[in-house]
């Protein structure tokens, strides 16, 4: 038999299915729920956590729980390497006009808040392993930060290493003011005459860092999905990594392998 809390839950879950609480309203307090429901506050707020681990709901300090906004979904799919290099080379104006993020989300360029910085680091043993380069290279560091203008969370947390001797002939390379470059990343390789050959990209899972889980506005129990990106260009060499924190309450990753003939 299912416990007063969850019973309650239940309630509160069909009223948001229903549509009859709509996404962005306050419920009503815990005090008015407790005499709604003829049950004590603390078993309001056990329904009101299983909800908000269910991810409907959300606390905002100081103001109540509302129901929570659906998140923009992100659908990511290897076709959209090909996508990418198949600009690579187009004009800047055609380039310009949409990116990897739209490709992914059908929002358009002025839906979109960009963020980039650049610095340089030191290779550490496990990237300077990943280059096939020697520990202490300078790399070029490269962080990523894109969102819905009508969301205050990033899809995605995104750094990318180049190596800075591999790009260093075109010097907007190193500059973060550049930035959103038309075309991505491929695109800024083709300028210094990278070709990408392939690429890799290892998934796994985990439970998010509290760092995270604030900055991806993540429902309490969802986990994080890591994506490491190694791009191979035309020689062998590894000539970019990327690694990738990817929320798995609105990210859906879907790969097509084509199979060869009999």
């Amino acid at each position: 038999m299912a416990k007063a809390y969850e019973r309650i839950a239940d309630g509160i879950r069909e009223s948001i299915r229903a549509g009859q609480l709509k996404p962005g309203e306050r419920l009503p307090a815990e005090t008015a729920l407790a005499d709604k429901y003829g049950r004590s506050v603390p078993t309001i707020r056990e329904a009101l956590r299983l909800l908000r681990d269910e991810g409907l709901i959300e606390k905002q300090h100081g103001r109540g729980n509302f129901v929570r906004q659906a998140r923009t979904a992100v659908l990511r799919t290897n076709t959209r390497h090909q996508w990418e290099k198949g600009r690579a080379r187009e004009p800047e104006p055609l380039r310009a006009k949409t990116g990897a993020t739209e490709h992914d989300t059908g929002l358009q360029v002025n839906d979109l808040v960009f963020h980039a910085a650049y610095r340089e680091i030191k290779a550490d043993k496990a990237i300077a392993d990943a280059f096939g380069v020697p520990e202490g290279e300078v790399l070029v560091e490269r962080t990523y930060r894109t969102r819905y203008a009508a969301e205050r969370a990033p899809f995605a947390l995104v750094t990318s290493y180049l190596v800075r001797d591999l790009v260093a002939e075109n010097p907007d390379l190193l500059d973060d003011s550049k930035e959103p470059w038309p075309g991505g990343t491929q695109s800024q390789l083709f300028t210094v005459g990278i070709e990408l050959d392939r690429i890799e990209e290892h998934v796994t899972a985990r439970p998010p860092t509290p760092e995270e889980a604030e900055e991806l506005e993540l429902p309490p129990g969802t986990a994080v999905l890591l994506l490491r990106k190694t791009s191979y260009d035309t020689h062998d060499r590894v000539v970019e990594l990327s690694d990738i924190t990817l929320p798995g309450d609105r990210t859906e990753m879907l790969f097509t392998t084509p199979l060869e003939r009999w």
